[in-house]
């Protein structure tokens, strides 16, 4: 399931595997890399900034940094970011981030994940309306990674 405004993107998906384990695939900065090509070298830590190479094809001229905002273990994991950033010659720096939140909870047949995305409505609007439908599309493929994921590495 998909829901959109013009702020925020929130897509979810149950799946069949451990808490334990989808909280590491989301938390392990390795594990998340493989799910969501990228190579990350740094640990995710609550208030650590992490650089990663992006690894999708195509796309492994691009970096993407990340700022850990929260980790309550088990629940919720969230940080912020420049969304769609795609461009290798722009600086994105000075733009404001939109927050990642990724949600666990028990759900009749396995564990609902929900990711939302927030912020949107502060992004550049000359680049709003490309980030938003960017990451919309992304996120619906990342649900599906980590679903095959999880299934593939129990």
């Amino acid at each position: 399931m998909t829901t959109t405004t013009t702020d925020r993107i929130q897509n979810q998906v149950l799946l069949h595997a451990p808490r334990a384990r989808i909280w590491h695939a989301l938390t392990d900065s390795r594990d998340f890399g493989v799910w969501f090509q990228a190579v990350f070298t740094d640990p995710f830590t609550q208030g650590s900034i992490v650089t990663g190479r992006i690894t999708h094809p195509g796309k492994e001229h691009l970096r993407m940094t990340i700022v850990v905002d929260r980790i309550e273990p088990e629940r919720r994991f969230s940080f912020r970011w420049h969304p769609n950033a795609i461009d290798p010659n722009q600086d994105y720096s000075k733009e404001p981030m939109t927050l990642v939140e990724f949600t666990l909870e028990e759900a009749e047949g396995g564990t609902l994940l929900t990711v939302t995305e927030s912020g949107f409505d502060r992004i550049p609007i000359a680049r709003r309306a490309d980030a938003l439908k960017g990451n919309d599309e992304g996120w619906a493929g990342q649900m599906k990674a980590i679903e095959s994921y999880l299934h593939q590495n129990p």
